[in-house]
């Protein structure tokens, strides 16, 4: 039995880890929503829906600081060690890139709410066409990543990171889209360079996924690959090299239900006191 899988003897621990684990899968949802809504305002010219993303962005950075909080705290009251421990390091780790991943979403709020309206026309119906496919991949990733996390799955995680080289060629081509545009006129140069602003945070997303995922293979297996190649990965999880990556099960489209199953069971391992 994986020893991760297991109850502790002291169930206040259990409890402890418990509300952690809940609270990074509600920041999740949380920044999930975010980049969802903030997409959405660009594509349908929605100024108020990117004003209401701008106002939620201290809640992401409430999270931010209570999960980091409660973790310290954790750590001076139980002085985990050994698997125990990496748990903690990976919630951290995960809550930071959950983070950066609400700037990005506030960065194409922002866009949305105060350059939007000035855009050309079929500049902007190209945009949002390339932003809603790169966010339909990047959140796809970052949902799946979430669900790698609480379910402890290492496969599932590379399968995420080798997912990561088609959201890559999607953005390559979103950017050969904006620059025809900006050759088409070029008084549109700086409303092609804010779509490319908002195309790279997309793009980011989906590196906050990959590296989320990243995180579950240290809580596991307890080897840092936050800088090993994906082949890596795809080797340590017994994926074969030629076989396609697969949609995980949470990848529905970004009009679809954010917030990853919070209903499980936590698990954690078995330890002395």
């Amino acid at each position: 039995m994986n020893e991760l899988s297991e109850g502790h003897i002291v169930r206040g621990y259990d409890v402890d880890l418990a509300a952690l684990r809940i609270k990074l899968l509600e920041m999740g949802g949380l920044v999930l929503d975010q980049v969802q809504l903030a997409v959405r305002a660009l594509a349908g010219g929605d100024a108020a829906m990117a004003r209401a993303v701008l106002a939620r962005e201290p809640d992401v950075n409430d999270y931010d600081v209570r999960i980091e909080e409660d973790t310290i705290a954790l750590i001076a009251r139980r002085q985990p060690m050994g698997s125990d421990l990496r748990v903690l390091i990976s919630i951290t780790r995960a809550v930071a890139d959950l983070e950066r991943v609400g700037d990005e979403a506030k960065k194409i709020a922002r866009y949305a709410a105060e350059e939007n309206m000035d855009s050309p026309r079929p500049a902007l119906r190209k945009l949002a066409r390339d932003a809603r496919n790169m966010s339909r991949l990047a959140l796809g990733m970052l949902r799946d990543a979430l669900d790698a996390f609480d379910r402890m799955d290492p496969r599932a995680a590379a399968e995420i990171s080798r997912r990561d080289a088609e959201l890559n060629a999607e953005f390559h081509a979103a950017l050969r889209h904006q620059v025809s545009v900006a050759m088409e006129d070029p008084r549109r140069l700086q409303t092609t360079v804010s779509a490319v602003f908002v195309l790279k945070s997309l793009e980011r997303v989906g590196d906050h996924a990959k590296s989320i995922a990243r995180h579950v293979v240290y809580l596991v297996q307890g080897r840092d690959v936050r800088h090993e190649d994906t082949a890596v990965l795809v080797d340590m999880a017994g994926l074969k090299p030629d076989e396609p990556p697969r949609d995980g099960p949470a990848g529905e489209s970004p009009a679809g239900d954010a917030r990853p199953d919070n209903s499980r069971p936590d698990n954690s391992r078995r330890a002395a006191p």
